[in-house]
């Protein structure tokens, strides 16, 4: 028997259009933890995210009556998530760092096995990158966005995009190899 996954969720949400407050519930409690994941990686502080989740939870159950079934309920609402954290980033006056404003001399490749570098280096690297790279590799490497999502997100072109990442990418290997 095949399975659409589209329709993970289905009848918690059909329940939850409807008004059916302990089906919200446990839409919540299902997304509650990835998303807050989400916002974190993206804002880096706690209460904020906090907020953002809460936010978005309140709007997905509020417009859920547009939800097609185009995508994932998950995805749905990980889109939400994302654009309010970007919103708030952006109400704080936290931009992209733009690229003719910064000039790195950075090292082509690195020189040890890509296996070795510990994930917890890795973590590090991106927490210490500047607030538009971090944004960058969050949505290109973790959320797993392409460049035209992303400059359709960021409201940036698509080539910006792409070099914004490759800088952000060659500052985090720079990074890495001083930890």
């Amino acid at each position: 028997m095949e399975t659409n996954i589209l329709y993970t969720h289905k009848d918690l949400v059909e329940k939850s259009k409807s008004g059916d407050r302990n089906s919200q519930y446990q839409l919540y409690e299902l997304y509650v933890n990835a998303m807050y994941n989400v916002s974190m990686r993206m804002i880096g502080i706690k209460e904020d995210a906090e907020d953002i989740i809460q936010d978005s939870f309140v709007e997905a159950f509020k417009n859920l009556t547009s939800f097609r079934y185009e995508s994932t309920f998950g995805s749905w609402l990980k889109r939400i998530v994302i654009n309010k954290s970007i919103n708030h980033l952006k109400s704080k006056k936290i931009q992209i760092t733009p690229l003719e404003h910064h000039e790195y001399h950075i090292r082509e490749e690195i020189n040890e096995p890509v296996n070795t570098i510990d994930i917890e280096k890795i973590k590090k690297g991106i927490s210490l990158l500047p607030q538009g790279y971090k944004q960058i590799i969050n949505l290109y490497l973790i959320e797993g966005y392409d460049h035209i999502e992303i400059s359709e997100i960021l409201e940036i072109s698509n080539s910006t995009s792409k070099s914004q990442y490759h800088r952000a990418k060659k500052k985090l290997i720079q990074i890495i190899k001083t930890l």
